[in-house]
């Protein structure tokens, strides 16, 4: 299992544009579901995991986002509405061996902001950082960093260039994942 942070950000560093929207929403090439490689990055993945603002907008959704994940929530408490198979927990590090515990094989795709992403950075459960960098500039928004600055252990690791100019770059991420307890090797 690994868990792989995918995120779009505009040229100049924002993650949002000015008015909250993720960044990927502003590229007239964007198609929902479709577009800059999701379909392969899913492929792998067989849960979903995300803090509360990225979660509950999704309950309002006419169609669930993530119909073949598992979905783990990070929220301090159980968001209204929320479906019963969605597993919440306000601790990243119990809501990481739930995960776990659940986990089959596939990867994880980590869903989230600067700060979420970080929280799972800050206890070695990331993998990677996959950055779906679009030909645009916002000059607004909100940015990755300084939640995740170039001492927080990212090593390049590929690139590659999208349709519609956007280039995505991904990153192997080092932690503290050592640290924390594991299933035996066969389990993960």
């Amino acid at each position: 299992m690994k868990i792989r942070a995918r995120m779009s950000m505009s040229a100049d560093g924002y993650v949002t544009t000015p008015s909250g929207w993720p960044a990927l929403t502003a590229d007239p090439a964007f198609v929902s579901g479709h577009s800059h490689g999701i379909q392969e990055f899913l492929a792998g993945c067989e849960a979903a995991l995300m803090g509360r603002t990225t979660f509950e907008p999704a309950l309002t959704n006419d169609r669930w986002p993530w119909p073949n994940l598992e979905v783990f929530v990070l929220a301090s408490h159980r968001p209204a509405g929320a479906p019963d198979h969605v597993v919440t927990d306000s601790d990243p590090a119990r809501l990481l061996e739930k995960l776990r515990a659940a986990n089959r094989g596939g990867d994880v795709h980590l869903i989230g902001g600067p700060k979420t992403i970080g929280a799972f950075h800050a206890i070695g459960a990331l993998d990677t950082l996959e950055l779906v960098v679009l030909p645009l500039l916002f000059g607004g928004g909100t940015q990755l960093t300084p939640a995740l600055d170039p001492g927080t252990g990212l090593t390049f690791e590929s690139q590659r260039a999208l349709p519609g100019g956007s280039v995505e770059i991904v990153y192997a991420c080092r932690g503290t994942r050592d640290a924390l307890p594991h299933k035996p090797a066969g389990q993960q």
